[in-house]
């Protein structure tokens, strides 16, 4: 298929997948999807004139896509931005660095034990980097903003997840085109990505320092922030591609049951799942562009920089790249969308069962509860951690001081502190985690694969946990029954200490391994300074191991206690798959009136 005179797409469809597979060949599907290009001559020079590949396995079939270039006579930037517009660019918007905040009179943070910085600049955007040797030569940079998909109006649901797709598809910055930017990155080894979230959209590059890689990767932020172009093609191909995600719904036991109970726990909020099509065909490219480029403002963004440079190096590129961009400021976004809020209870919606006709055979699950976000924060507007630090009586300095060393001192400075609800979920996620593996898998033998998931936001005042479920059609109501029992069993079944510290040595290992990796540390850093989430600060990286370590039996049972796990709170849906499914609807149906049938602006799947 040609596209626009310069580029052209191939899909390749071979008629097998995971289906195919014996029960000792589980993966192997995929993995062969990953390993048929390797070490390929001919894919590696496809790739060198600036072409995509990708690919993905289905139950049925296996399809390999390619978008490449007809021709590589185009002219390839060397810059994005020549020395003359940035001189400009400095002479009308004098960029500088401005007090961190109005309580901090200084320009600069730096804290000697992490070696994190933090900047600000007078357009408002808020910079934290590190510099780290440990991934040489290399760097990574994540721009953040605050909004995503919560700040989207009901009238026009799906606008900014579509939108930030339209601005990745459109890929055009300034006068030049989507082939030009593609093989200037290429030519400069940068990888970008963007992400639209429930709370966030980013746009986040990995680059190397050789070359001027790094300036080089600044100037696309740059022209991305200033300069992006929008166009009708691009919006129209990312509209088809949520369309077809949406249209593939009913296709997936598994994504099926999750997006129904998704659609029931958060009272049908359209801004959690996929948006409709009648979403899609309400969304104009003007409106698409309006959602997404309202959230680009200075307060609202916070741009996290982590690699192998100097502080003269990194610096220069801010002010001269970041601190030109023409940002507003004193944006109020947080203010201006609906919060999500929970189905009321009790209904007749919080237990449901759907069924899906399909040659195979299989069954799945998920159960879902409300819980507080990271921060302590409740849908309710309550404050957890207010109020667990109204019951444990001290002054501020011994709250947050990590140099206490009596065992009350300790737990003191746990329940204090702004990370405690992020410590105490993670542990005691992995806790309710092992004895689902160790009781509905392994003694019961009720299911293939079960999980505990915690979803605890930043900005959003909410949060909920997961458990999925695989199974068999025979066994799965069982499984459901056994997850119940292991979840609200802690209370009779106390947590011990051993499997508090098989938690404990398990994230810790698991941070130790991730903190030598510029992405890590991409992660730790990021909301150091957004306004959005005013609880995270340096103490929350400085203090992260500490935390573990001091962390108790006591303190996760006041964690758990936030979990709602009451027959009232709690949402359960199965999924069953295979030749009778069909007859279970008819049978089902039969037995329902029509104004019993869950009808949702998400339509039935059957």
């Amino acid at each position: 298929m040609l596209l626009n005179g310069y580029w052209f797409e191939a899909h390749l469809e071979v008629h097998a997948g995971s289906i195919d597979e014996e029960d000792d060949e589980q993966g192997i599907a995929h993995m062969i999807e990953h390993v048929a290009f390797l070490e390929s001559k001919k894919c590696e020079k496809l790739l060198g004139t600036g072409a995509r590949s990708n690919a993905y396995t289905g139950f049925h079939h296996t399809v390999f896509h390619i978008h490449a270039p007809t021709s590589t006579k185009l002219e390839v930037p060397k810059e994005l931005i020549q020395a003359s517009m940035l001189e400009e660019l400095k002479a009308r918007c004098k960029p500088a660095f401005i007090p961190i905040s109005p309580e901090i009179n200084s320009t600069k943070l730096y804290d000697e034990e992490t070696g994190i910085i933090q900047r600000r600049l007078t357009n408002g955007i808020s910079v934290n980097y590190k510099i780290s040797k440990t991934e040489t030569q290399s760097g990574a940079m994540r721009l953040i903003v605050g909004g995503g998909r919560a700040a989207e109006s009901f009238d026009s649901i799906g606008s900014v997840i579509v939108g930030f797709r339209t601005l990745s598809e459109g890929g055009r910055v300034g006068n030049f085109s989507r082939e030009q930017v593609q093989l200037f990155c290429v030519n400069h080894l940068i990888n970008c990505s963007f992400e639209s979230t429930d709370e966030f959209i980013s746009m986040e590059l990995r680059f190397t320092l050789r070359d001027n890689g790094m300036r080089a990767a600044f100037q696309l932020l740059h022209m991305v922030l200033e300069h992006s172009v929008w166009v009708d093609d691009a919006f129209d191909r990312a509209r088809q591609l949520y369309l077809s995600y949406y249209r593939s719904i009913p296709k997936s036991l598994e994504r099926l049951t999750a997006h129904k109970l998704m659609v029931a726990m958060l009272d049908g909020d359209e801004r959690f799942v996929e948006p409709t099509p009648k979403s899609l065909e309400n969304l104009t490219l003007q409106s698409v562009k309006d959602a997404v480029m309202s959230q680009f403002v200075g307060d609202n963004m916070e741009v996290n920089i982590v690699g192998d440079f100097t502080e003269e190096e990194i610096e220069s590129c801010i002010l001269d790249y970041l601190g030109t961009a023409q940002a507003t400021r004193n944006h109020k976004i947080e203010q201006e969308f609906n919060p999500p809020l929970f189905r009321p209870s009790p209904f007749d919606l919080q237990s449901q069962e759907v069924f899906l006709k399909d040659t195979d055979e299989r069954a799945c699950a998920y159960i879902a509860g409300p819980a507080p976000n990271r921060w302590g924060f409740t849908v309710d507007g309550e404050d957890l951690l207010k109020t667990i630090n109204n019951a444990l009586p001290i002054n501020d300095d011994q709250s947050r001081s990590v140099a206490k060393q009596t065992q009350g001192g300790l737990r003191r400075s746990l329940c204090g502190h702004p990370l405690f609800f992020g410590i105490t979920m993670g542990l005691l996620a992995e806790i309710i985690k092992s004895r689902l593996l160790t009781t509905v898998r392994e003694s019961l033998g009720l299911t293939y694969h079960v999980s505990f998931a915690l979803n605890l936001f930043d900005r959003l005042k909410l949060g909920w946990y997961v458990i999925p479920v695989t199974s068999t059609p025979g066994k799965v109501h069982k499984a459901v029954d056994a997850c119940k029992n292991v979840l609200r069993g802690l209370r009779s079944n106390k947590i011990t200490e051993r499997e508090l510290d098989r938690a404990k040595r398990t994230l810790l290992m698991k941070h130790e391994a991730e903190i030598k990796s510029n992405a890590y540390w991409l992660g730790l850093l990021t909301h150091l300074q957004a306004s959005s989430v005013p609880r995270k600060d340096i103490s929350c990286i400085k203090d992260l191991t500490f935390l573990y370590e001091v962390a108790t039996v006591e303190d996760i049972y006041l964690a758990y206690e936030q979990l709602k796990v009451d027959e009232k709170s709690l949402y359960s849906f199965v999924g069953i798959a295979g030749a009778q499914a069909a007859q279970e609807i008819a049978a089902r149906n039969a037995k329902m009136k029509a104004s019993e049938i869950f009808h949702s602006s998400h339509g039935i799947y059957e």
